[in-house]
Order: structure tokens, then sequence, then C-alpha cells
């Protein structure tokens, strides 16, 4: 039995990973565990009552487990209750069983990203994608986009990314006066520094320069030592009046990778939601604002699960408190998001 089959009163025992775990104490002041399973189908909010010393190590967070589970409706949620707990090793683990990955597969997922590095036609933008790429591809294509909120799974980034690059290919259609090899290049490596900021696909937590640094940074530092690596910043070694020359190939190089580094440090488009300057091109304002949508999208995906027709979803934190009506009209609901040819 998988996680997203459990309806109120089921009972199973099934085996799954601890993505968070969280000790917590009742009013009487007796302690408890708040834990998040998660199988290949998605993830269940979970109480551990009753605890005991080898529950703090049995349900430690990255777990391979075997758990009686109970589930209950609560607050208009499904809600399970684990009655035991077994660590299982996790060289065990069939990880096609147990890790949720994106709705489509990679093998597709590279062949488009292939299409759209080769479709950048200016030369610079062209080498230096690449140039990222030949470094950081493996765990760009298997990395998650967030450690929770959206994408969370594994091909999440690329999965993302592409998503976002399909949006692109449209806006600029609609808006020829936008650099489309910019915009491309920026949808695509505009989350690079996740390869570096998160763990991993399995119980995803954020490495040491995840929280000090964050993947913005990160990633504009990618950009940096990726376009330095290939004499992008020559222009800087230029006398004062060869630098006069703007059209020159050398400044068009220079442009190119600052511009990138902006988009990557705008991306979130404003200072509390992490941006470390607001776009300043219109190519950086486009890749904000489709980066937004894309995950409002996937956040909003995921709260709609297990919601009826005509119902209401729990308030979203991420979504200002919001919650959100499920009208009856809602059709696709398993669809992928991104082009379906």
């Amino acid at each position: 039995m998988k996680l997203n089959e459990f309806n109120d009163k089921d009972r199973s025992v099934i085996r799954c990973l601890v993505s968070e775990c969280k000790k917590c104490v009742n009013n009487a002041g007796k302690p408890y565990l708040t834990v998040l399973l998660s199988d290949s189908s998605g993830s269940l909010d979970c109480r551990k009552w009753e605890v005991t010393e080898d529950d703090y190590v049995t349900l430690e967070k990255g777990n391979y487990v075997e758990v009686d589970l109970v589930a209950n409706s609560f607050d208009k949620k499904l809600q399970g209750k684990i009655l035991m707990a077994t660590k299982l090793d996790i060289l065990t683990a069939d990880y096609d069983e147990l890790i949720a990955k994106a709705p489509v597969e990679v093998k597709e997922l590279h062949e488009r990203l292939k299409k759209y590095i080769a479709g950048i036609k200016d030369e610079a933008v062209s080498e230096l994608t690449k140039a990222v790429f030949a470094k950081y591809y493996k765990k760009y294509r298997d990395w998650p986009a967030a450690a929770s909120n959206h994408h969370n799974y594994l091909h999440g980034l690329i999965y993302h990314s592409l998503t976002m690059a399909d949006l692109a290919s449209h806006l600029c259609d609609i808006y020829p006066v936008l650099n489309r090899d910019i915009v491309i290049a920026g949808t695509i490596l505009h989350d690079i520094g996740k390869t570096i900021e998160l763990s991993g696909f399995i119980a995803t937590s954020y490495t040491l320069e995840g929280k000090l640094l964050g993947h913005l940074s990160i990633g504009a530092n990618i950009i940096h030592e990726c376009a330095k690596e290939l004499g992008y910043f020559a222009y800087d070694d230029l006398s004062e009046e060869e630098k006069k020359d703007k059209s020159s190939v050398a400044f068009h190089k220079k442009e190119v990778a600052i511009v990138l580094e902006h988009i990557l440090l705008s991306h979130h488009s404003l200072p509390e939601y992490g941006a470390a300057v607001r776009p300043l091109t219109r190519e950086s304002q486009i890749v904000s604002m489709i980066d937004d949508i894309d995950a409002k999208m996937m956040i909003l995906q995921k709260a709609y699960e297990g919601v009826e027709k005509g119902d209401f979803t729990n308030k979203i934190f991420s979504m200002d408190n919001r919650y959100f009506y499920k009208p009856m009209y809602t059709e696709k609901e398993d669809s992928p998001f991104g082009e379906n040819e």
C-alpha cells in the first residue's frame, strides 16, 4: 500500500522514508513526534504519540523504515498515526517505490534540455551555458528544486527549469523585444545553485553553503567562475581607449556573463524573498515572473491533492495564508506541467 492510497481509518504496514521528524511536547508535558513520511506516491503528515528512546533513533530524518500506520481524518486533512516503527537497511530499498520523481521521464527532460541549448544562437551565451552544464549537469538532472515547497522530488530541478523555458519560449514570441537567448539561458540556469544548496533527493535538507549563502549567490558565483575560465572578462584588461568600443566581442562576452549573473541574483524579485538585487533588465524581470508562476502553480497542485471538487484547501503559508477553492469544472489534475505534445 502506498501513502497516497490511505483513506480515513485505513491501517497497513508499509515501507517508506522519514523526510522530517520533529520532537514536540503536548499540553500535558508529554513528548511526541511529528513525522513526515514519504514514498514514490507522495508524503503524509504523521504523529508518533507513545514515544520510546528507540523511536528517536528509528525515526530520524533520512531513515528507511517499516511502519505500522493507521490513517485518521483531522481538520479535513488525512493524518497518519504511527503505531510501531522499525529501521531498515537503506541498501535494501527499491528507489522506484520509495522516491517520488518528476511526472515526465528523465530521458524526455534530457532531450528537451538539449534542444533548448542547441537553439541558443548567440555564441557567447551558448558557450557559457554549455560550460556550466559540463560541470553541474548530473546533479542538475537528479536534484529536487526545493526541500519542501515545490518540485521537491527526483528530477524536480530540471523539470521546473524546463517548464519555465516552455513558458519563456511562448512569451518571447509574444514580446520579441526580449532577447530569447538570454531568457532561455536564464530560465534553465536560474536555480543551478541548488545543486550545492540542497543535499540531494533523499530526505532533502540544506547544506552549510545553502544555509549561509543561498542558491542565488551560489548560482551567480557558478556563472562568474565559468565565465572567468572562458576568458569572458578579458575586456577588463583592455586599455581605456579600447574599452570605448562597446560593440566589441570582448564587451559582449562580459555583458553576457553579467546579465546572466544578474538574472540569478534577482530572480526572487524582492529582498525579503532572498533576492540580492531587484530585476533591472527586461529579461531578468520576465525570468523572475515565470519562476513565480511555476512555483505557485506547483504549490497549488500539491495543496489540491485530496481536496474534493467544491471544497477548499487548507490555508497555504507560502501563498499568504490563503485557502483556495477547487471548482467543479476542475479537470486533468494529473497532467504534467510544461509542453504536452
